[in-house]
């Protein structure tokens, strides 16, 4: 699950992994799953209530979902929120999610917190995700994200997918 790749958000502020690092680590983590015959699963926001969404708000173009990826808008932080993302994963009888994005500490915990709450077996990527700042994020790593799932790197999570 790669979550909020969009243009307006990332870019040079973010931390500890620059938004460059973040789009690298997800392209690997999107190859090496469809590689496997595995499912990606592209999330997108968009603000509720508004005709128009904000300039950026298209997906980074190497993030676009292809072939038989899933794309799911969010209105909230979370793409489990008033999506159909657990219906579509349990169609699928999808046991284990791996989740990696933008911000570490708001959209990607929501989204694994809602993960671990469905039951899903959850993989949190560090190197495949980036707070606004290197604090926010090393709290979510090292605190919250242990008592969510099992935290790796992608080169972790390609080996094991090898």
């Amino acid at each position: 699950i790669l979550v909020d790749r969009q243009l307006r958000i990332g870019g040079p502020q973010l931390a500890p992994h620059g938004g460059a690092d973040v789009v690298r680590q997800s392209m690997r983590l999107a190859h090496g799953f469809h590689a496997k015959g595995g499912l990606v699963v592209v999330v997108q926001s968009e603000r509720s209530g508004t005709v128009s969404q904000p300039p950026g708000n298209e997906l980074v173009g190497e993030i676009a979902p292809q072939g038989s990826d899933l794309l799911i808008t969010q209105h909230t932080g979370c793409a489990f929120h008033e999506t159909d993302l657990h219906e579509k994963l349990q169609g699928r009888k999808i046991i284990a999610v791996a989740i990696a994005g933008i911000a570490t500490n708001v959209d990607v915990e929501s989204t694994a917190r809602a993960a671990a709450e469905h039951g899903y077996r959850v993989i949190l990527v560090e190197d495949a995700m980036a707070s606004m700042d290197a604090a926010a994020h090393a709290f979510a790593i090292t605190k919250v994200f242990p008592q969510l799932g099992t935290v790796c790197s992608a080169d972790d999570l390609l080996s094991r997918l090898a």
